[in-house]
């Protein structure tokens, strides 16, 4: 009897030691690391503890790590907040009766599942300043070359990308969630005369709200760690101009200094500010489903 109660055990064991394998073991040994000044040229038997030291260095002498923390904080508010209205806006759209809806969506899909080094690729192309097709649809209309992937315009260029490859994955999560609304209060809503932006008002994105927090909190976390698309597009650059958190990291541990202790510091405060927004984006979840009840 006592063997019974214990069977699911085996079954979770193998989630347990994945978690422990991939998830855990790796942040502590993280935190470890954030307390020593490895260098990949030293090797790994000249580190030593310096405590909190690298901490303290990135907190009050590291410029660097300040504007890429405020660059990675804008990208974030401003792509997710632009790909929220735009997917649900065309969320939308496609939660009434479309002719060919199935096969709009299906190439609505297309930004979401291609490879984000090859979207870098084919957007870097197309930001070209000399030969790009943005260029050429400009001097249709007798407007000067924009120099895309300059100092002054990069870090737009790639959020304009990151919000092309993203917002259909809002759209999808909200059209989902609208889908499974339920009918009886819109019913209601229309008998006593409600116009359409009441029912959007105080319907809609009432019910919505759960699912737009799960929304905003998923992408917000995917944008806060941004790399791939940023590093093939501009790889940082030019200068620091698009230099977020994660490539900040990427080239003070590997790209150019080999300062693995430092980066490792400079992760933990990325993995601190992602646990904070989780926190807030699951306190105002909660709060919703509490004022529901």
């Amino acid at each position: 009897m006592k063997n019974r109660k214990k069977e699911h055990l085996y079954f979770i064991l193998p989630g347990v030691l994945t978690l422990l394998l991939i998830v855990i073991f790796p942040t502590i040994f993280l935190w470890y690391i954030s307390f020593t000044d490895y260098e990949l040229s030293a090797g790994w038997e000249n580190r030593r503890m310096v405590g909190f030291e690298n901490y303290t260095y990135l907190l009050t002498r590291d410029k660097d790590f300040w504007y890429s923390t405020g660059i990675s904080i804008f990208f974030m508010i401003f792509t997710v907040g632009v790909e929220f209205i735009l997917g649900l806006a065309t969320a939308l759209l496609f939660n009434r009766q479309i002719r060919g809806k199935r096969l709009w969506m299906s190439f609505l899909m297309i930004p979401m599942v291609i490879t984000p080094t090859i979207i870098s690729l084919i957007w870097k192309l197309m930001l070209n300043t000399e030969y790009g097709v943005l260029n050429y649809i400009l001097s249709l209309f007798s407007i000067s070359k924009i120099n895309w992937l300059g100092y002054e315009n990069a870090l737009w260029s790639v959020m304009m990308v990151d919000i092309w490859e993203w917002t259909p994955f809002m759209a999808l999560i909200l059209y989902a969630g609208l889908q499974a609304l339920p009918q009886e209060p819109y019913e209601a809503a229309t008998v006593d005369g409600a116009s359409s932006f009441q029912i959007f008002h105080y319907l809609t994105l009432p019910l919505l709200k759960p699912i737009i927090v799960i929304a905003l909190l998923l992408r917000s976390i995917d944008s806060l760690k941004t790399f791939d698309i940023v590093y093939g597009l501009t790889q940082g650059g030019p200068g620091n101009a698009t230099e977020l958190l994660s490539l900040h990291i990427y080239r003070l541990g590997f790209k150019h200094t080999g300062w693995i202790g430092r980066a490792s510091s400079n992760a933990v405060i990325l993995l601190l500010l992602i646990t904070l927004l989780v926190t807030i984006l699951l306190r105002s979840m909660r709060q919703t489903n509490e004022g529901e009840t």
